[in-house]
This record gives structure tokens, sequence and C-alpha cells, in this order.
């Protein structure tokens, strides 16, 4: 599968200059997550009340939905500045304490993919973010000693796709973990309607509606797929979009009624008919796809599961009765551990 496909909510970066400037930029900008911006709101509201810096925040949940947009709300809203960095750029201990040296009193420092900070930089930023101090080592052998400097106070805000492979005296330091949710159909209407108003491009409610529910739930596919759907409406249909041309737009970039696009059909038709419908391993099932494997788990995965079309059991993934029917392929069931062995095998596909 090829790393460039129009439905991985990772950005490269074109993608992310063009998805700037869609971003909210304030809480009441901010579309959906109703639970998280409410939380955020009185959070922000009672810090700034205090003159204190907002308290270590942590986001997760699948890549796409908001997380680094709301880091950028909460430094805007506090009236602060944000350094933007991520855990696979700081390779050492000096590079996060240059870092946080840097830092201005309340600052926001944003590290995207929190989970992959490598154990020798996580020692620097324990006191970092509980003491507002960062302990270095001076001189080498019987000579050195280990000298504490006071930081400004700031808030650390995390991100992270994988809220499990966080160790547990990190994950202890954030004061507020917020999960974030796929988005509803309204709340995606509302941010292509938001996106193509900053465009200037004309779409009406129907063709939003449209491009909204084919985005898995997620405003960065979104905002993507309504820029493709603008490039074809310009060359195509006099600029305009409608829910006709949506629909043409859409059916062109092979993304069907779900959302689903051929790279995600594929690996169903993988596990249906070269694994019997499952179960098979993630590592094998990477194999077959010439895929990694953490791209099944972080950007496949998570709509399909749910949609119900796959399920994630001991003995690997399943694709679901729900699967066979959207691919049109014939379902019967599976023999249960009990069944009669003599009995003629059901659910495969000879």
């Amino acid at each position: 599968m090829s790393d460039e496909r129009l439905l991985n909510p990772n950005p490269h970066e074109d993608d992310q200059r063009s998805e700037k400037s869609l971003r909210p930029r304030s809480l009441p900008e901010f579309i959906g997550q109703e639970k998280v911006v409410e939380q955020l709101r009185i959070a922000i509201t009672a810090a700034k009340s205090r003159r204190e810096p907002l308290d270590h925040t942590l986001f997760y949940g699948p890549p796409g939905l908001g997380k680094t947009s709301l880091a950028g709300v909460i430094a805007n809203e506090m009236g602060v500045h944000m350094k933007v960095t991520s855990g696979p750029a700081i390779d050492r201990a000096g590079d996060l304490a240059a870092i946080l040296t840097n830092l201005e009193a309340d600052d926001v420092l944003f590290i995207d993919e929190v989970h992959r900070l490598n154990r020798a930089v996580e020692e620097v930023l324990y006191p970092a973010m509980e003491d507002f101090a960062l302990d270095l080592i001076v001189g080498k052998g019987p000579s050195a000693r280990n000298v504490r400097l006071k930081l400004p106070r700031f808030t650390t805000v995390g991100a992270t796709t994988r809220l499990a492979l966080l160790t547990s005296p990190l994950r202890d330091r954030f004061v507020s973990v917020h999960r974030l949710e796929f988005y509803t159909d309204e709340a995606m209407h509302e941010i292509v309607t938001r996106s193509a108003r900053i465009l200037g491009v004309p779409c009406t409610s129907e063709g939003a509606t449209e491009i909204g529910r084919r985005a898995r739930g997620t405003p960065r596919i979104a905002n993507r797929l309504l820029r493709r759907v603008r490039d074809y409406a310009q060359v195509i249909a006099e600029g305009s979009i409608t829910l006709e041309v949506a629909r043409a737009a859409l059916a062109t970039l092979e993304i069907d009624e779900l959302g689903l696009d051929e790279n995600d059909r594929r690996l169903l038709r993988t596990i249906i008919e070269l694994f019997e419908g499952g179960p098979v391993g993630l590592s094998t099932l990477a194999a077959a796809l010439a895929e990694e494997v953490d791209a099944i788990e972080d950007v496949y995965e998570p709509f399909l599961l749910q949609l119900g079309f796959l399920q994630r059991t001991p003995r690997g993934r399943v694709a679901t009765r729900r699967a066979y029917e959207h691919l049109g392929v014939p379902y019967t069931e599976k023999p249960g551990p009990n069944s009669d062995p003599n009995a003629p095998q059901q659910g495969r596909l000879w």
C-alpha cells in the first residue's frame, strides 16, 4: 500500500501548510469534542483567574482528530507562545534541555508522539514537569556534580495515538488526560462548511454533508477531501460543490459511501480471501499487504473497528459479517469449537 493514500490522516509537509490555515484558533471556533472543549474552557478560565499556567495536559486518540489544534487553542486562549516538537525529534537529553531553557513563563510546550520519547529524555522531563527544574551533571568522573536550574513555570501538552505505550511515570505527570473521539456527521458537516468558507469555495449544504460523512469522522481527512473535490469542481463543474459534484468527485477518488478507500477494501479482501476471514496475526497481515504494522494499527484499524468490519481477537484479526456484506462476498457461519467435525465446513472461501 502507498504511504500517499488520500485518507491517511498523517499529513505530509504540503498538507500541513494548507491545514494550518483551516485550524481553529479559539475554543468557540473548535467544532465537536464538546466534553473536552468544555473541560478545557473551565480549566483555562480558572488558570487565568489564578494567573497560573494551565496544568500539564495529554490528548490521545486516532490521528487527525485535533490534538495539535487543541494545543494551539490552549496557547491562544492563555495568551502565550507555543513551542512545538515531537518525541522522535528529541534524540538526546541535551536537546530537551535546550528547548526547556528557552521557554518563557507560562509558555506551552507541545510534544507530538510523546510516547516515542526515549527513557533518557523522559528522565530530564520528569523534574521539569513536576518541579519546574532542570537537573544537569557538570563535569566528569570524581569531580562531576549535580546542578539544578530553575525553569519558568510552563505547560506541557502531549499528544499520542498510543496511550498504552506511555510509561506510567510520564503518564502520571499529566494532570488532565483527554480522549478524542471520532466526530459525528453533524460536526463533520460544520467543519466542511467552515473550511469551504475559509477557502472561498462555493459549497452547498448537501455537498458539505456528503464530503463530511465520507471523511471517516476525521477533520483532517475532511479538509483533504474538500481540497480534492474543489479541484474537481473547478475543472469539471464551474467551481461550485453540489451534492452531485461531490459524489462524482469522490467516486473518481474511489472513496465509497462509508468513507473506505481502495486500501481499506484491499485489507478486508486480504483477510477474507487469503486468510479465509481470519483470524490472522497482525504481523502476518502486514507482510501480506507489504505495509508496516504501526500503519495498520494506527491508520487502518480504528475506523474499520468502529464500523464493525473488523474484530481483534487473541488469535488475530477477523473480518465480520458486515465486511463480507459491504464487499458483496457471500458469508456463512464458521463452525464453533464444539461443532460436529463430520459436518460440512462453513464460512470459508474455497
